[in-house]
């Protein structure tokens, strides 16, 4: 799914209105209907106290259209105009009269702390004060009022966009935002709902087709996309029923040190089961024993030291090398990385330690084959591109980043995103239960695997996040957040393959009672 900028937001409705030669405000009447078609489908009618908060801007006008639906649906509403300044939008004007020809009432004017309504926490708010075109200052009193919503502890419904967020920045404070229950978001979600300091500010959120000309909408090109099961499924690549494994590549996992056997192994795994042909690791001679009897599926290549990775040889020809996993940063290893770096011709997957040794080394950067996948935690990440404001600036120093040394940056996180260049691809899988030693060095393999398969390497990063989260979202249905393990992720592996191509189950009707 394509997360459409504000920019092109604007562009899109002036563009439908073009060519569907109609009105803002029909767009506008078009755009709220929608909402209240969401709402009347679950309220059925429900006299449950509905407060409508409208801004000025056209944000408030959807409001004003909203609550005009519900009154006269019999709905109980309250309608309240935020008056935070003394200019107005025109179609709010036009929304504005044509709700009294529904009530007897004109909407409540707000213009101070002294005007704000009692709410129940039974009731509903419907927030429709600022859209995605804030750019002033929210006023004191209004902030005050966004803190008023949240201590009523009532639904509270945002149409858009929570309001005071923005699309582009992080608020300066929690309060200078609206907490919403649900979004209802237009045309697209936007990229603050997947942000990590940002996402708190809806509980969840779902995108309403307002009907914007469709050859915009397919063929604009987007910064940010979404990726979900129908954007993975049609990077599969069936295998031929007469394949084997010399098809599938051979992957190379490099990597463990005296006690961090563990992390080559759950890579070289990950790899195995992600579809590679056939898996060697190089370890330290540590190693040996523990992986050929944990992963008897494997072959192994050792260093002539016990402990740690001195000296990478071996006589393969690798399609694609996944390192640093379990490594450590010893002097003896940073060389042995070196080495191997200017020797190298395969593509490249780099994880952990690996990461840690080019930061240590950034004239290692300038050894890195192009597109060379790079997949650190938040530490590791932020050694590598140095330190961050806020998620905004971090999305821009990864980019920035990723375009000079034409690399693919990982950023794992609940929303884990894929960076290239200017590109960003934010996935929709995994859970809290992937926070656990060892999932990253899962992912490493899967991406490894992929990528060895013959998946280029961007569309193996998307691919290969898709699945290790989706795999975690069907191994927590049987051991719960807490209890999942990296190990888990690869034991489940198939079945988030097997799940692309499931169908939504089709819901049957209830039996009804008759006589006989």
């Amino acid at each position: 799914m394509k997360i459409f900028s504000r920019e092109q937001i604007y562009e899109g409705d002036k563009l439908t209105i073009e060519r569907q030669q109609i009105s803002s405000t029909e767009l506008m009447e078009r755009a709220a209907t929608q909402i209240f078609n969401w709402m009347h489908l679950r309220m059925q009618g429900a006299q449950v106290p509905i407060h409508v908060f409208c801004g000025i801007g056209n944000n408030g006008g959807d409001g004003l259209v909203l609550a005009r639906h519900l009154i006269t649906h019999g709905y109980n509403v309250k309608t309240y105009v935020v008056n935070y300044s003394d200019k107005r939008s025109k179609d709010f004007l036009i929304n504005y009269d044509r709700i009294k020809t529904v009530t007897k009432a004109w909407p409540t004017l707000m213009k101070s702390e002294a005007d704000f309504p009692q709410i129940h926490p039974d009731d509903i708010i419907v927030d429709a004060i600022f859209g995605i075109g804030l750019n002033r200052p929210v006023v004191d009193w209004v902030k005050n009022l966004f803190r008023h919503f949240r201590a009523t502890k009532a639904f509270t419904l945002s149409v858009d966009i929570p309001s005071g967020l923005r699309t582009d920045e992080v608020p300066e404070s929690h309060d200078d935002v609206v907490w919403a229950s649900y979004t209802l978001s237009f045309v697209s979600p936007k990229l603050v709902f997947f942000l990590p300091q940002t996402a708190k500010y809806t509980v969840q959120w779902e995108v309403l087709d307002i009907g914007l000309d469709q050859e915009f909408l397919s063929a604009t090109e987007t910064a940010v996309e979404l990726i979900g099961k129908y954007e993975v499924l049609p990077i599969y690549v069936p295998r031929d029923k007469f394949s084997h494994k010399g098809q599938f590549g051979h992957s190379l996992i490099i990597g463990g040190s005296y006690g961090k056997i563990g992390a080559v192994t759950l890579a070289s795994k990950g790899a195995l089961s992600a579809g590679a042909g056939l898996v060697s690791v190089f370890t330290p001679k540590c190693g040996y024993n523990i992986i050929q009897t944990a992963f008897p599926e494997a072959m192994v290549y050792t260093d002539t030291n016990e402990e740690i990775i001195t000296d990478i040889k071996f006589d393969i020809v690798p399609t694609v090398v996944g390192i640093g996993v379990g490594a450590g940063t010893d002097v003896k290893t940073i060389n042995a990385f070196e080495a191997f770096m200017k020797h190298n011709k395969a593509h490249l997957v780099i994880d952990a330690d690996g990461i840690n040794i080019i930061s240590k080394k950034k004239a290692l950067l300038k050894l890195l084959p192009e597109n060379t996948v790079l997949t650190p935690h938040p530490k590791e990440l932020g050694r590598l591109i140095g330190a961050w404001k806020d998620d905004f600036d971090k999305l821009h120093k990864a980019k920035a980043f990723s375009k000079k040394h034409k690399v693919i940056i990982i950023i794992k996180g609940a929303n884990t995103m894929t960076v290239l260049e200017d590109k960003l691809y934010v996935n929709t899988t995994g859970n809290p239960g992937l926070s656990t030693a060892g999932s990253g060095d899962v992912l490493t393999g899967i991406i490894t695997g992929l990528i060895s398969q013959g998946y280029n390497p961007l569309v193996a990063s998307i691919f290969g996040v898709y699945l290790h989260g989706k795999s975690a979202d069907i191994a927590v249905e049987d051991y719960g957040y807490q209890s999942l393990i990296a190990s888990h992720i690869i034991q489940y592996l198939g079945k988030a393959f097997i799940d692309m191509f499931k169908q939504p189950e089709e819901q049957q009707p209830p039996e009804e009672d008759g006589e006989e």
